[in-house]
């Protein structure tokens, strides 16, 4: 394949950082165009005199003052703004943008993208969850692909080539459970902050950690599977799976089942989008099955995980739904994460936030966006009440 310049949007987070050891091994097929982020200024400073992108953008004032001064004479432009986040994606020397930035902030320079013709390697799920059909009439409007990079959905994308003529009869995306798996509602009543950003298989962000916890994030990628691979609510089954070596299976009309399996290494689902349809030798290490002599499976406690069943429900009912579900769970988890409201409630706020915006089936970018503000909007404004019960 002929090298490839990258944009990553999210480089100091989990997915960015393992993204950049990825382009490192392969320096002859992959060169850094663009690194964006929000307040690391000196992982972003690092990380820019490493790879000599053009181009840096920093979301946070003082940060981006930061990072000015520090690569003033490096022949780097420094950027500030959400707004040079959707232009710098749109250059003619990107050819893939990596959206790794956490939540719904990743919309508007994934749409940019697509509109430029930009290959998309998709780690950000929200994108999808918040307007998956917007997101796919562009991608067929502008002829672009769309990559996934979250490993469950890596997982049923690499187990589809080559199925492209099979329909599929259901998919099984696997989870973990979490650091809280077998708890009652009861019981996790009770759970702290500090318990819930223990995950035992994966090491990702804050945010991503806590939905974990909570299912929610397994809700998100139900969500953005029907979008990915075009199915309806009944085609998408969740199974725990507490080893996380299964990252996802197909199930065909004939009965048939394909499984991805492989180490919970965010790095092989990573590698796969930027070199698809090649597959690169790396050293990642290798899964031996006598170190994993059980893999066991369980059905995942809707009562007491209930964000996975508001998902489906939002997913089933459509229009606005999924976007109203993830701009309350973004308030939540950052009200959660300040200890300003307990695990549980998180669902509560949720649920009432779906109950209180009003629906709108048809939508367009700005009604997205006007949703999600409005939702957030609305979930700040029960948290107060909830937390109180």
């Amino acid at each position: 394949m002929s090298k490839r310049n990258i944009a990553i949007l999210g480089s100091t987070g989990s997915i960015g950082t393992q993204a950049l050891e990825v382009v490192e091994a392969f320096p002859d097929h992959f060169s850094i165009t663009v690194l964006t982020m929000g307040r690391n200024a000196d992982l972003l400073i690092e990380q820019a005199l490493k790879f000599k992108p053009k181009v840096v953008v920093v979301c946070e004032e003082l940060a981006y003052q930061k990072a000015k001064d520090a690569l003033a004479h490096q022949g780097i432009e420094v950027l500030l703004g959400a707004e040079a986040m959707e232009e710098v994606v749109q250059r003619d020397d990107v050819d893939v943008v990596l959206t790794a930035i956490v939540g719904s902030a990743g919309l508007k320079p994934t749409v940019a993208a697509i509109k430029k013709g930009k290959d998309i390697a998709l780690a950000n799920k929200e994108t999808l969850v918040v307007a998956g059909a917007l997101i796919n009439d562009l991608v067929k409007a502008h002829g672009v692909k769309l990559l996934p990079v979250d490993s469950e959905h890596s997982a049923i994308f690499q187990c589809l080539v080559g199925e492209e003529q099979n329909p599929i009869e259901k998919i099984y995306l696997t989870a973990s459970g979490g650091p809280f798996r077998g708890m009652s509602r009861e019981q996790l009543a009770f759970v702290t902050k500090a318990q819930a950003l223990k995950h035992p298989n994966w090491s990702m962000g804050a945010k991503i950690t806590i939905d974990s916890a909570s299912m929610m994030n397994k809700g998100l990628e139900v969500i953005e599977a029907k979008w990915l691979f075009d199915l309806n609510p009944e085609q998408i089954d969740v199974i725990v799976h507490p080893q996380s070596i299964v990252h996802s299976l197909v199930q065909f009309q004939d009965g048939s089942m394909k499984a991805q399996l492989g180490l919970p290494d965010m790095k092989l689902p990573i590698q796969y989008a930027l070199t698809y349809p090649a597959r690169f030798e790396n050293d990642f290490k290798r899964f031996n099955f006598m170190d994993y002599p059980n893999l066991t499976f369980e059905k995942p406690d809707l009562t007491a995980f209930r964000n996975l069943q508001l998902a489906y429900d939002a997913l089933r009912k459509g229009g606005n739904s999924p976007c109203v579900l993830n701009a309350a769970n973004e308030v939540v988890v950052e009200a959660f994460l300040q200890e300003e409201i307990s695990f549980l409630e998180m669902s509560d706020v949720i649920e009432e936030t779906l109950c209180q915006v009003n629906w709108q089936e048809e939508l367009e970018l700005g009604d997205y966006l006007h949703f999600d503000a409005e939702s957030r909007r609305v979930a700040r404004s029960l948290i107060p009440r909830i937390s109180k019960k």
